[in-house]
């Protein structure tokens, strides 16, 4: 249903799931977990899988809080995209690696659900992009003391208004991981 010809493909993005964006977040084992079955049956499919890595003040390039947590593993091949806004697609290569593969769909998990994954499930659907969230492979870590409200609540409020997510001719959605399909729609 994408409003990009020709890309009838699925992608999986694994998003900043990195040792310091994963310190202290919410669920954090259950959620690498959720990513490892993801990732698994996405190569198991030979859906492309691609990681995401955010450099900034807190996640300093080559250093280990910037380095992926050792519970997931990139294969050789696997395209990793290289990121210093929270949308993904924002001065990145992103686009044009899904282009090359015939993608018009994104399946998204990773963290933060109120910076990163938000943008990046915002920036998909405004380019064209179907963007279905996987509801219990996502998190974010405790932001009360600014203001926020706690995390379990920001993770389910993004899990249901991105449920019925919509856009002319291109559409959102939430699935838990048990749930997921990389078919087309």
């Amino acid at each position: 249903m994408t409003n990009l010809p020709d890309r009838p493909h699925t992608a999986l993005l694994v998003i900043d799931v990195q040792n310091g964006a994963m310190a202290g977040t919410h669920g954090r084992d259950e959620v690498i977990a959720n990513i490892n079955t993801l990732v698994d049956k996405a190569r198991a499919e030979d859906v492309p899988v691609v990681w995401v890595q955010h450099s900034d003040d807190n996640l300093v390039l080559g250093s280990e809080s910037w380095r992926y947590v050792p519970e997931l593993v990139r294969r050789d091949g696997e395209p990793l995209v290289h990121k210093t806004y929270g949308d993904s697609f924002e001065n990145t290569a992103l686009e044009e690696l899904l282009a090359e593969r015939g993608v018009g769909r994104i399946v998204v998990a990773g963290a933060q659900t109120d910076a990163c994954i938000r943008g990046t499930l915002h920036g998909g659907l405004v380019r064209g992009y179907d963007v279905t969230l996987v509801g219990d492979a996502h998190t974010t870590e405790d932001l009360t003391a600014y203001g926020a409200p706690p995390p379990d609540q920001v993770i389910a409020h993004t899990n249901l208004y991105w449920r019925e997510e919509s856009a002319p001719g291109r559409r959102g959605g939430t699935v838990d991981t048990a749930e997921v399909t990389f078919a087309a729609y």
